[in-house]
């Protein structure tokens, strides 16, 4: 005598769609604006004194009737953010300029600072600190920059995606 042959069922087990809060998206979207501030900000403030940096690196001279004022660094480990305010007297006026340098590296102390300009063009008046860290500060602002640009991807896609799946599950 055999035994009754067990019949089994399989069943497949399927997990809830996933239920995407709008706190989510919103925070998502939060840090998209955040980051697309600060990346604004860096082509508003930096990115055009940099260009300038580069047209008159290599024809630019100390200036010694120049002034500083407003000069100013800080920084976030290794990262260095330095505000001044330039102004010079030239034949044709004064000129007056505002410089935002963002560079990195390891530095303990006190940044001192020249006035460097080309003659020809005494507008894009700037400093020694600017030119000697010209590189550097190219790398940071590309690098840091493509970092935001990323986060800003991932955001987009994130908000696109959540919202998709928050619009399923409301239909």
């Amino acid at each position: 005598m055999g035994s009754p042959a067990k019949t089994e069922t399989v069943e497949k087990l399927r997990l809830p769609p996933d239920r995407t809060s709008w706190t989510v998206i919103l925070g998502v979207l939060f840090g998209f604006v955040l980051f697309g501030g600060i990346l604004a900000a860096t082509a508003i403030y930096t990115a055009p004194v940099l260009i300038s940096d580069w047209q008159v690196r290599e024809a630019a001279q100390p200036v010694p009737n120049a002034r500083v004022s407003d000069g100013k660094c800080s920084t976030k480990f290794v990262i260095h953010i330095c505000d001044a305010t330039l102004s010079l007297r030239t034949p044709q006026g004064g000129a007056t300029r505002r410089v935002n340098y963002v560079f990195t590296g390891l530095h303990a102390g006190d940044y001192t600072i020249g006035v460097m300009a080309d003659p020809a063009h005494p507008e894009l008046v700037t400093t020694d600190l600017g030119l000697d860290r010209l590189w550097n500060r190219a790398i940071t602002l590309l690098v840091l920059d493509g970092a935001i640009l990323a986060c800003l991807v991932g955001a987009l896609i994130s908000i696109l995606r959540n919202g998709r799946a928050a619009f399923r599950t409301a239909a």
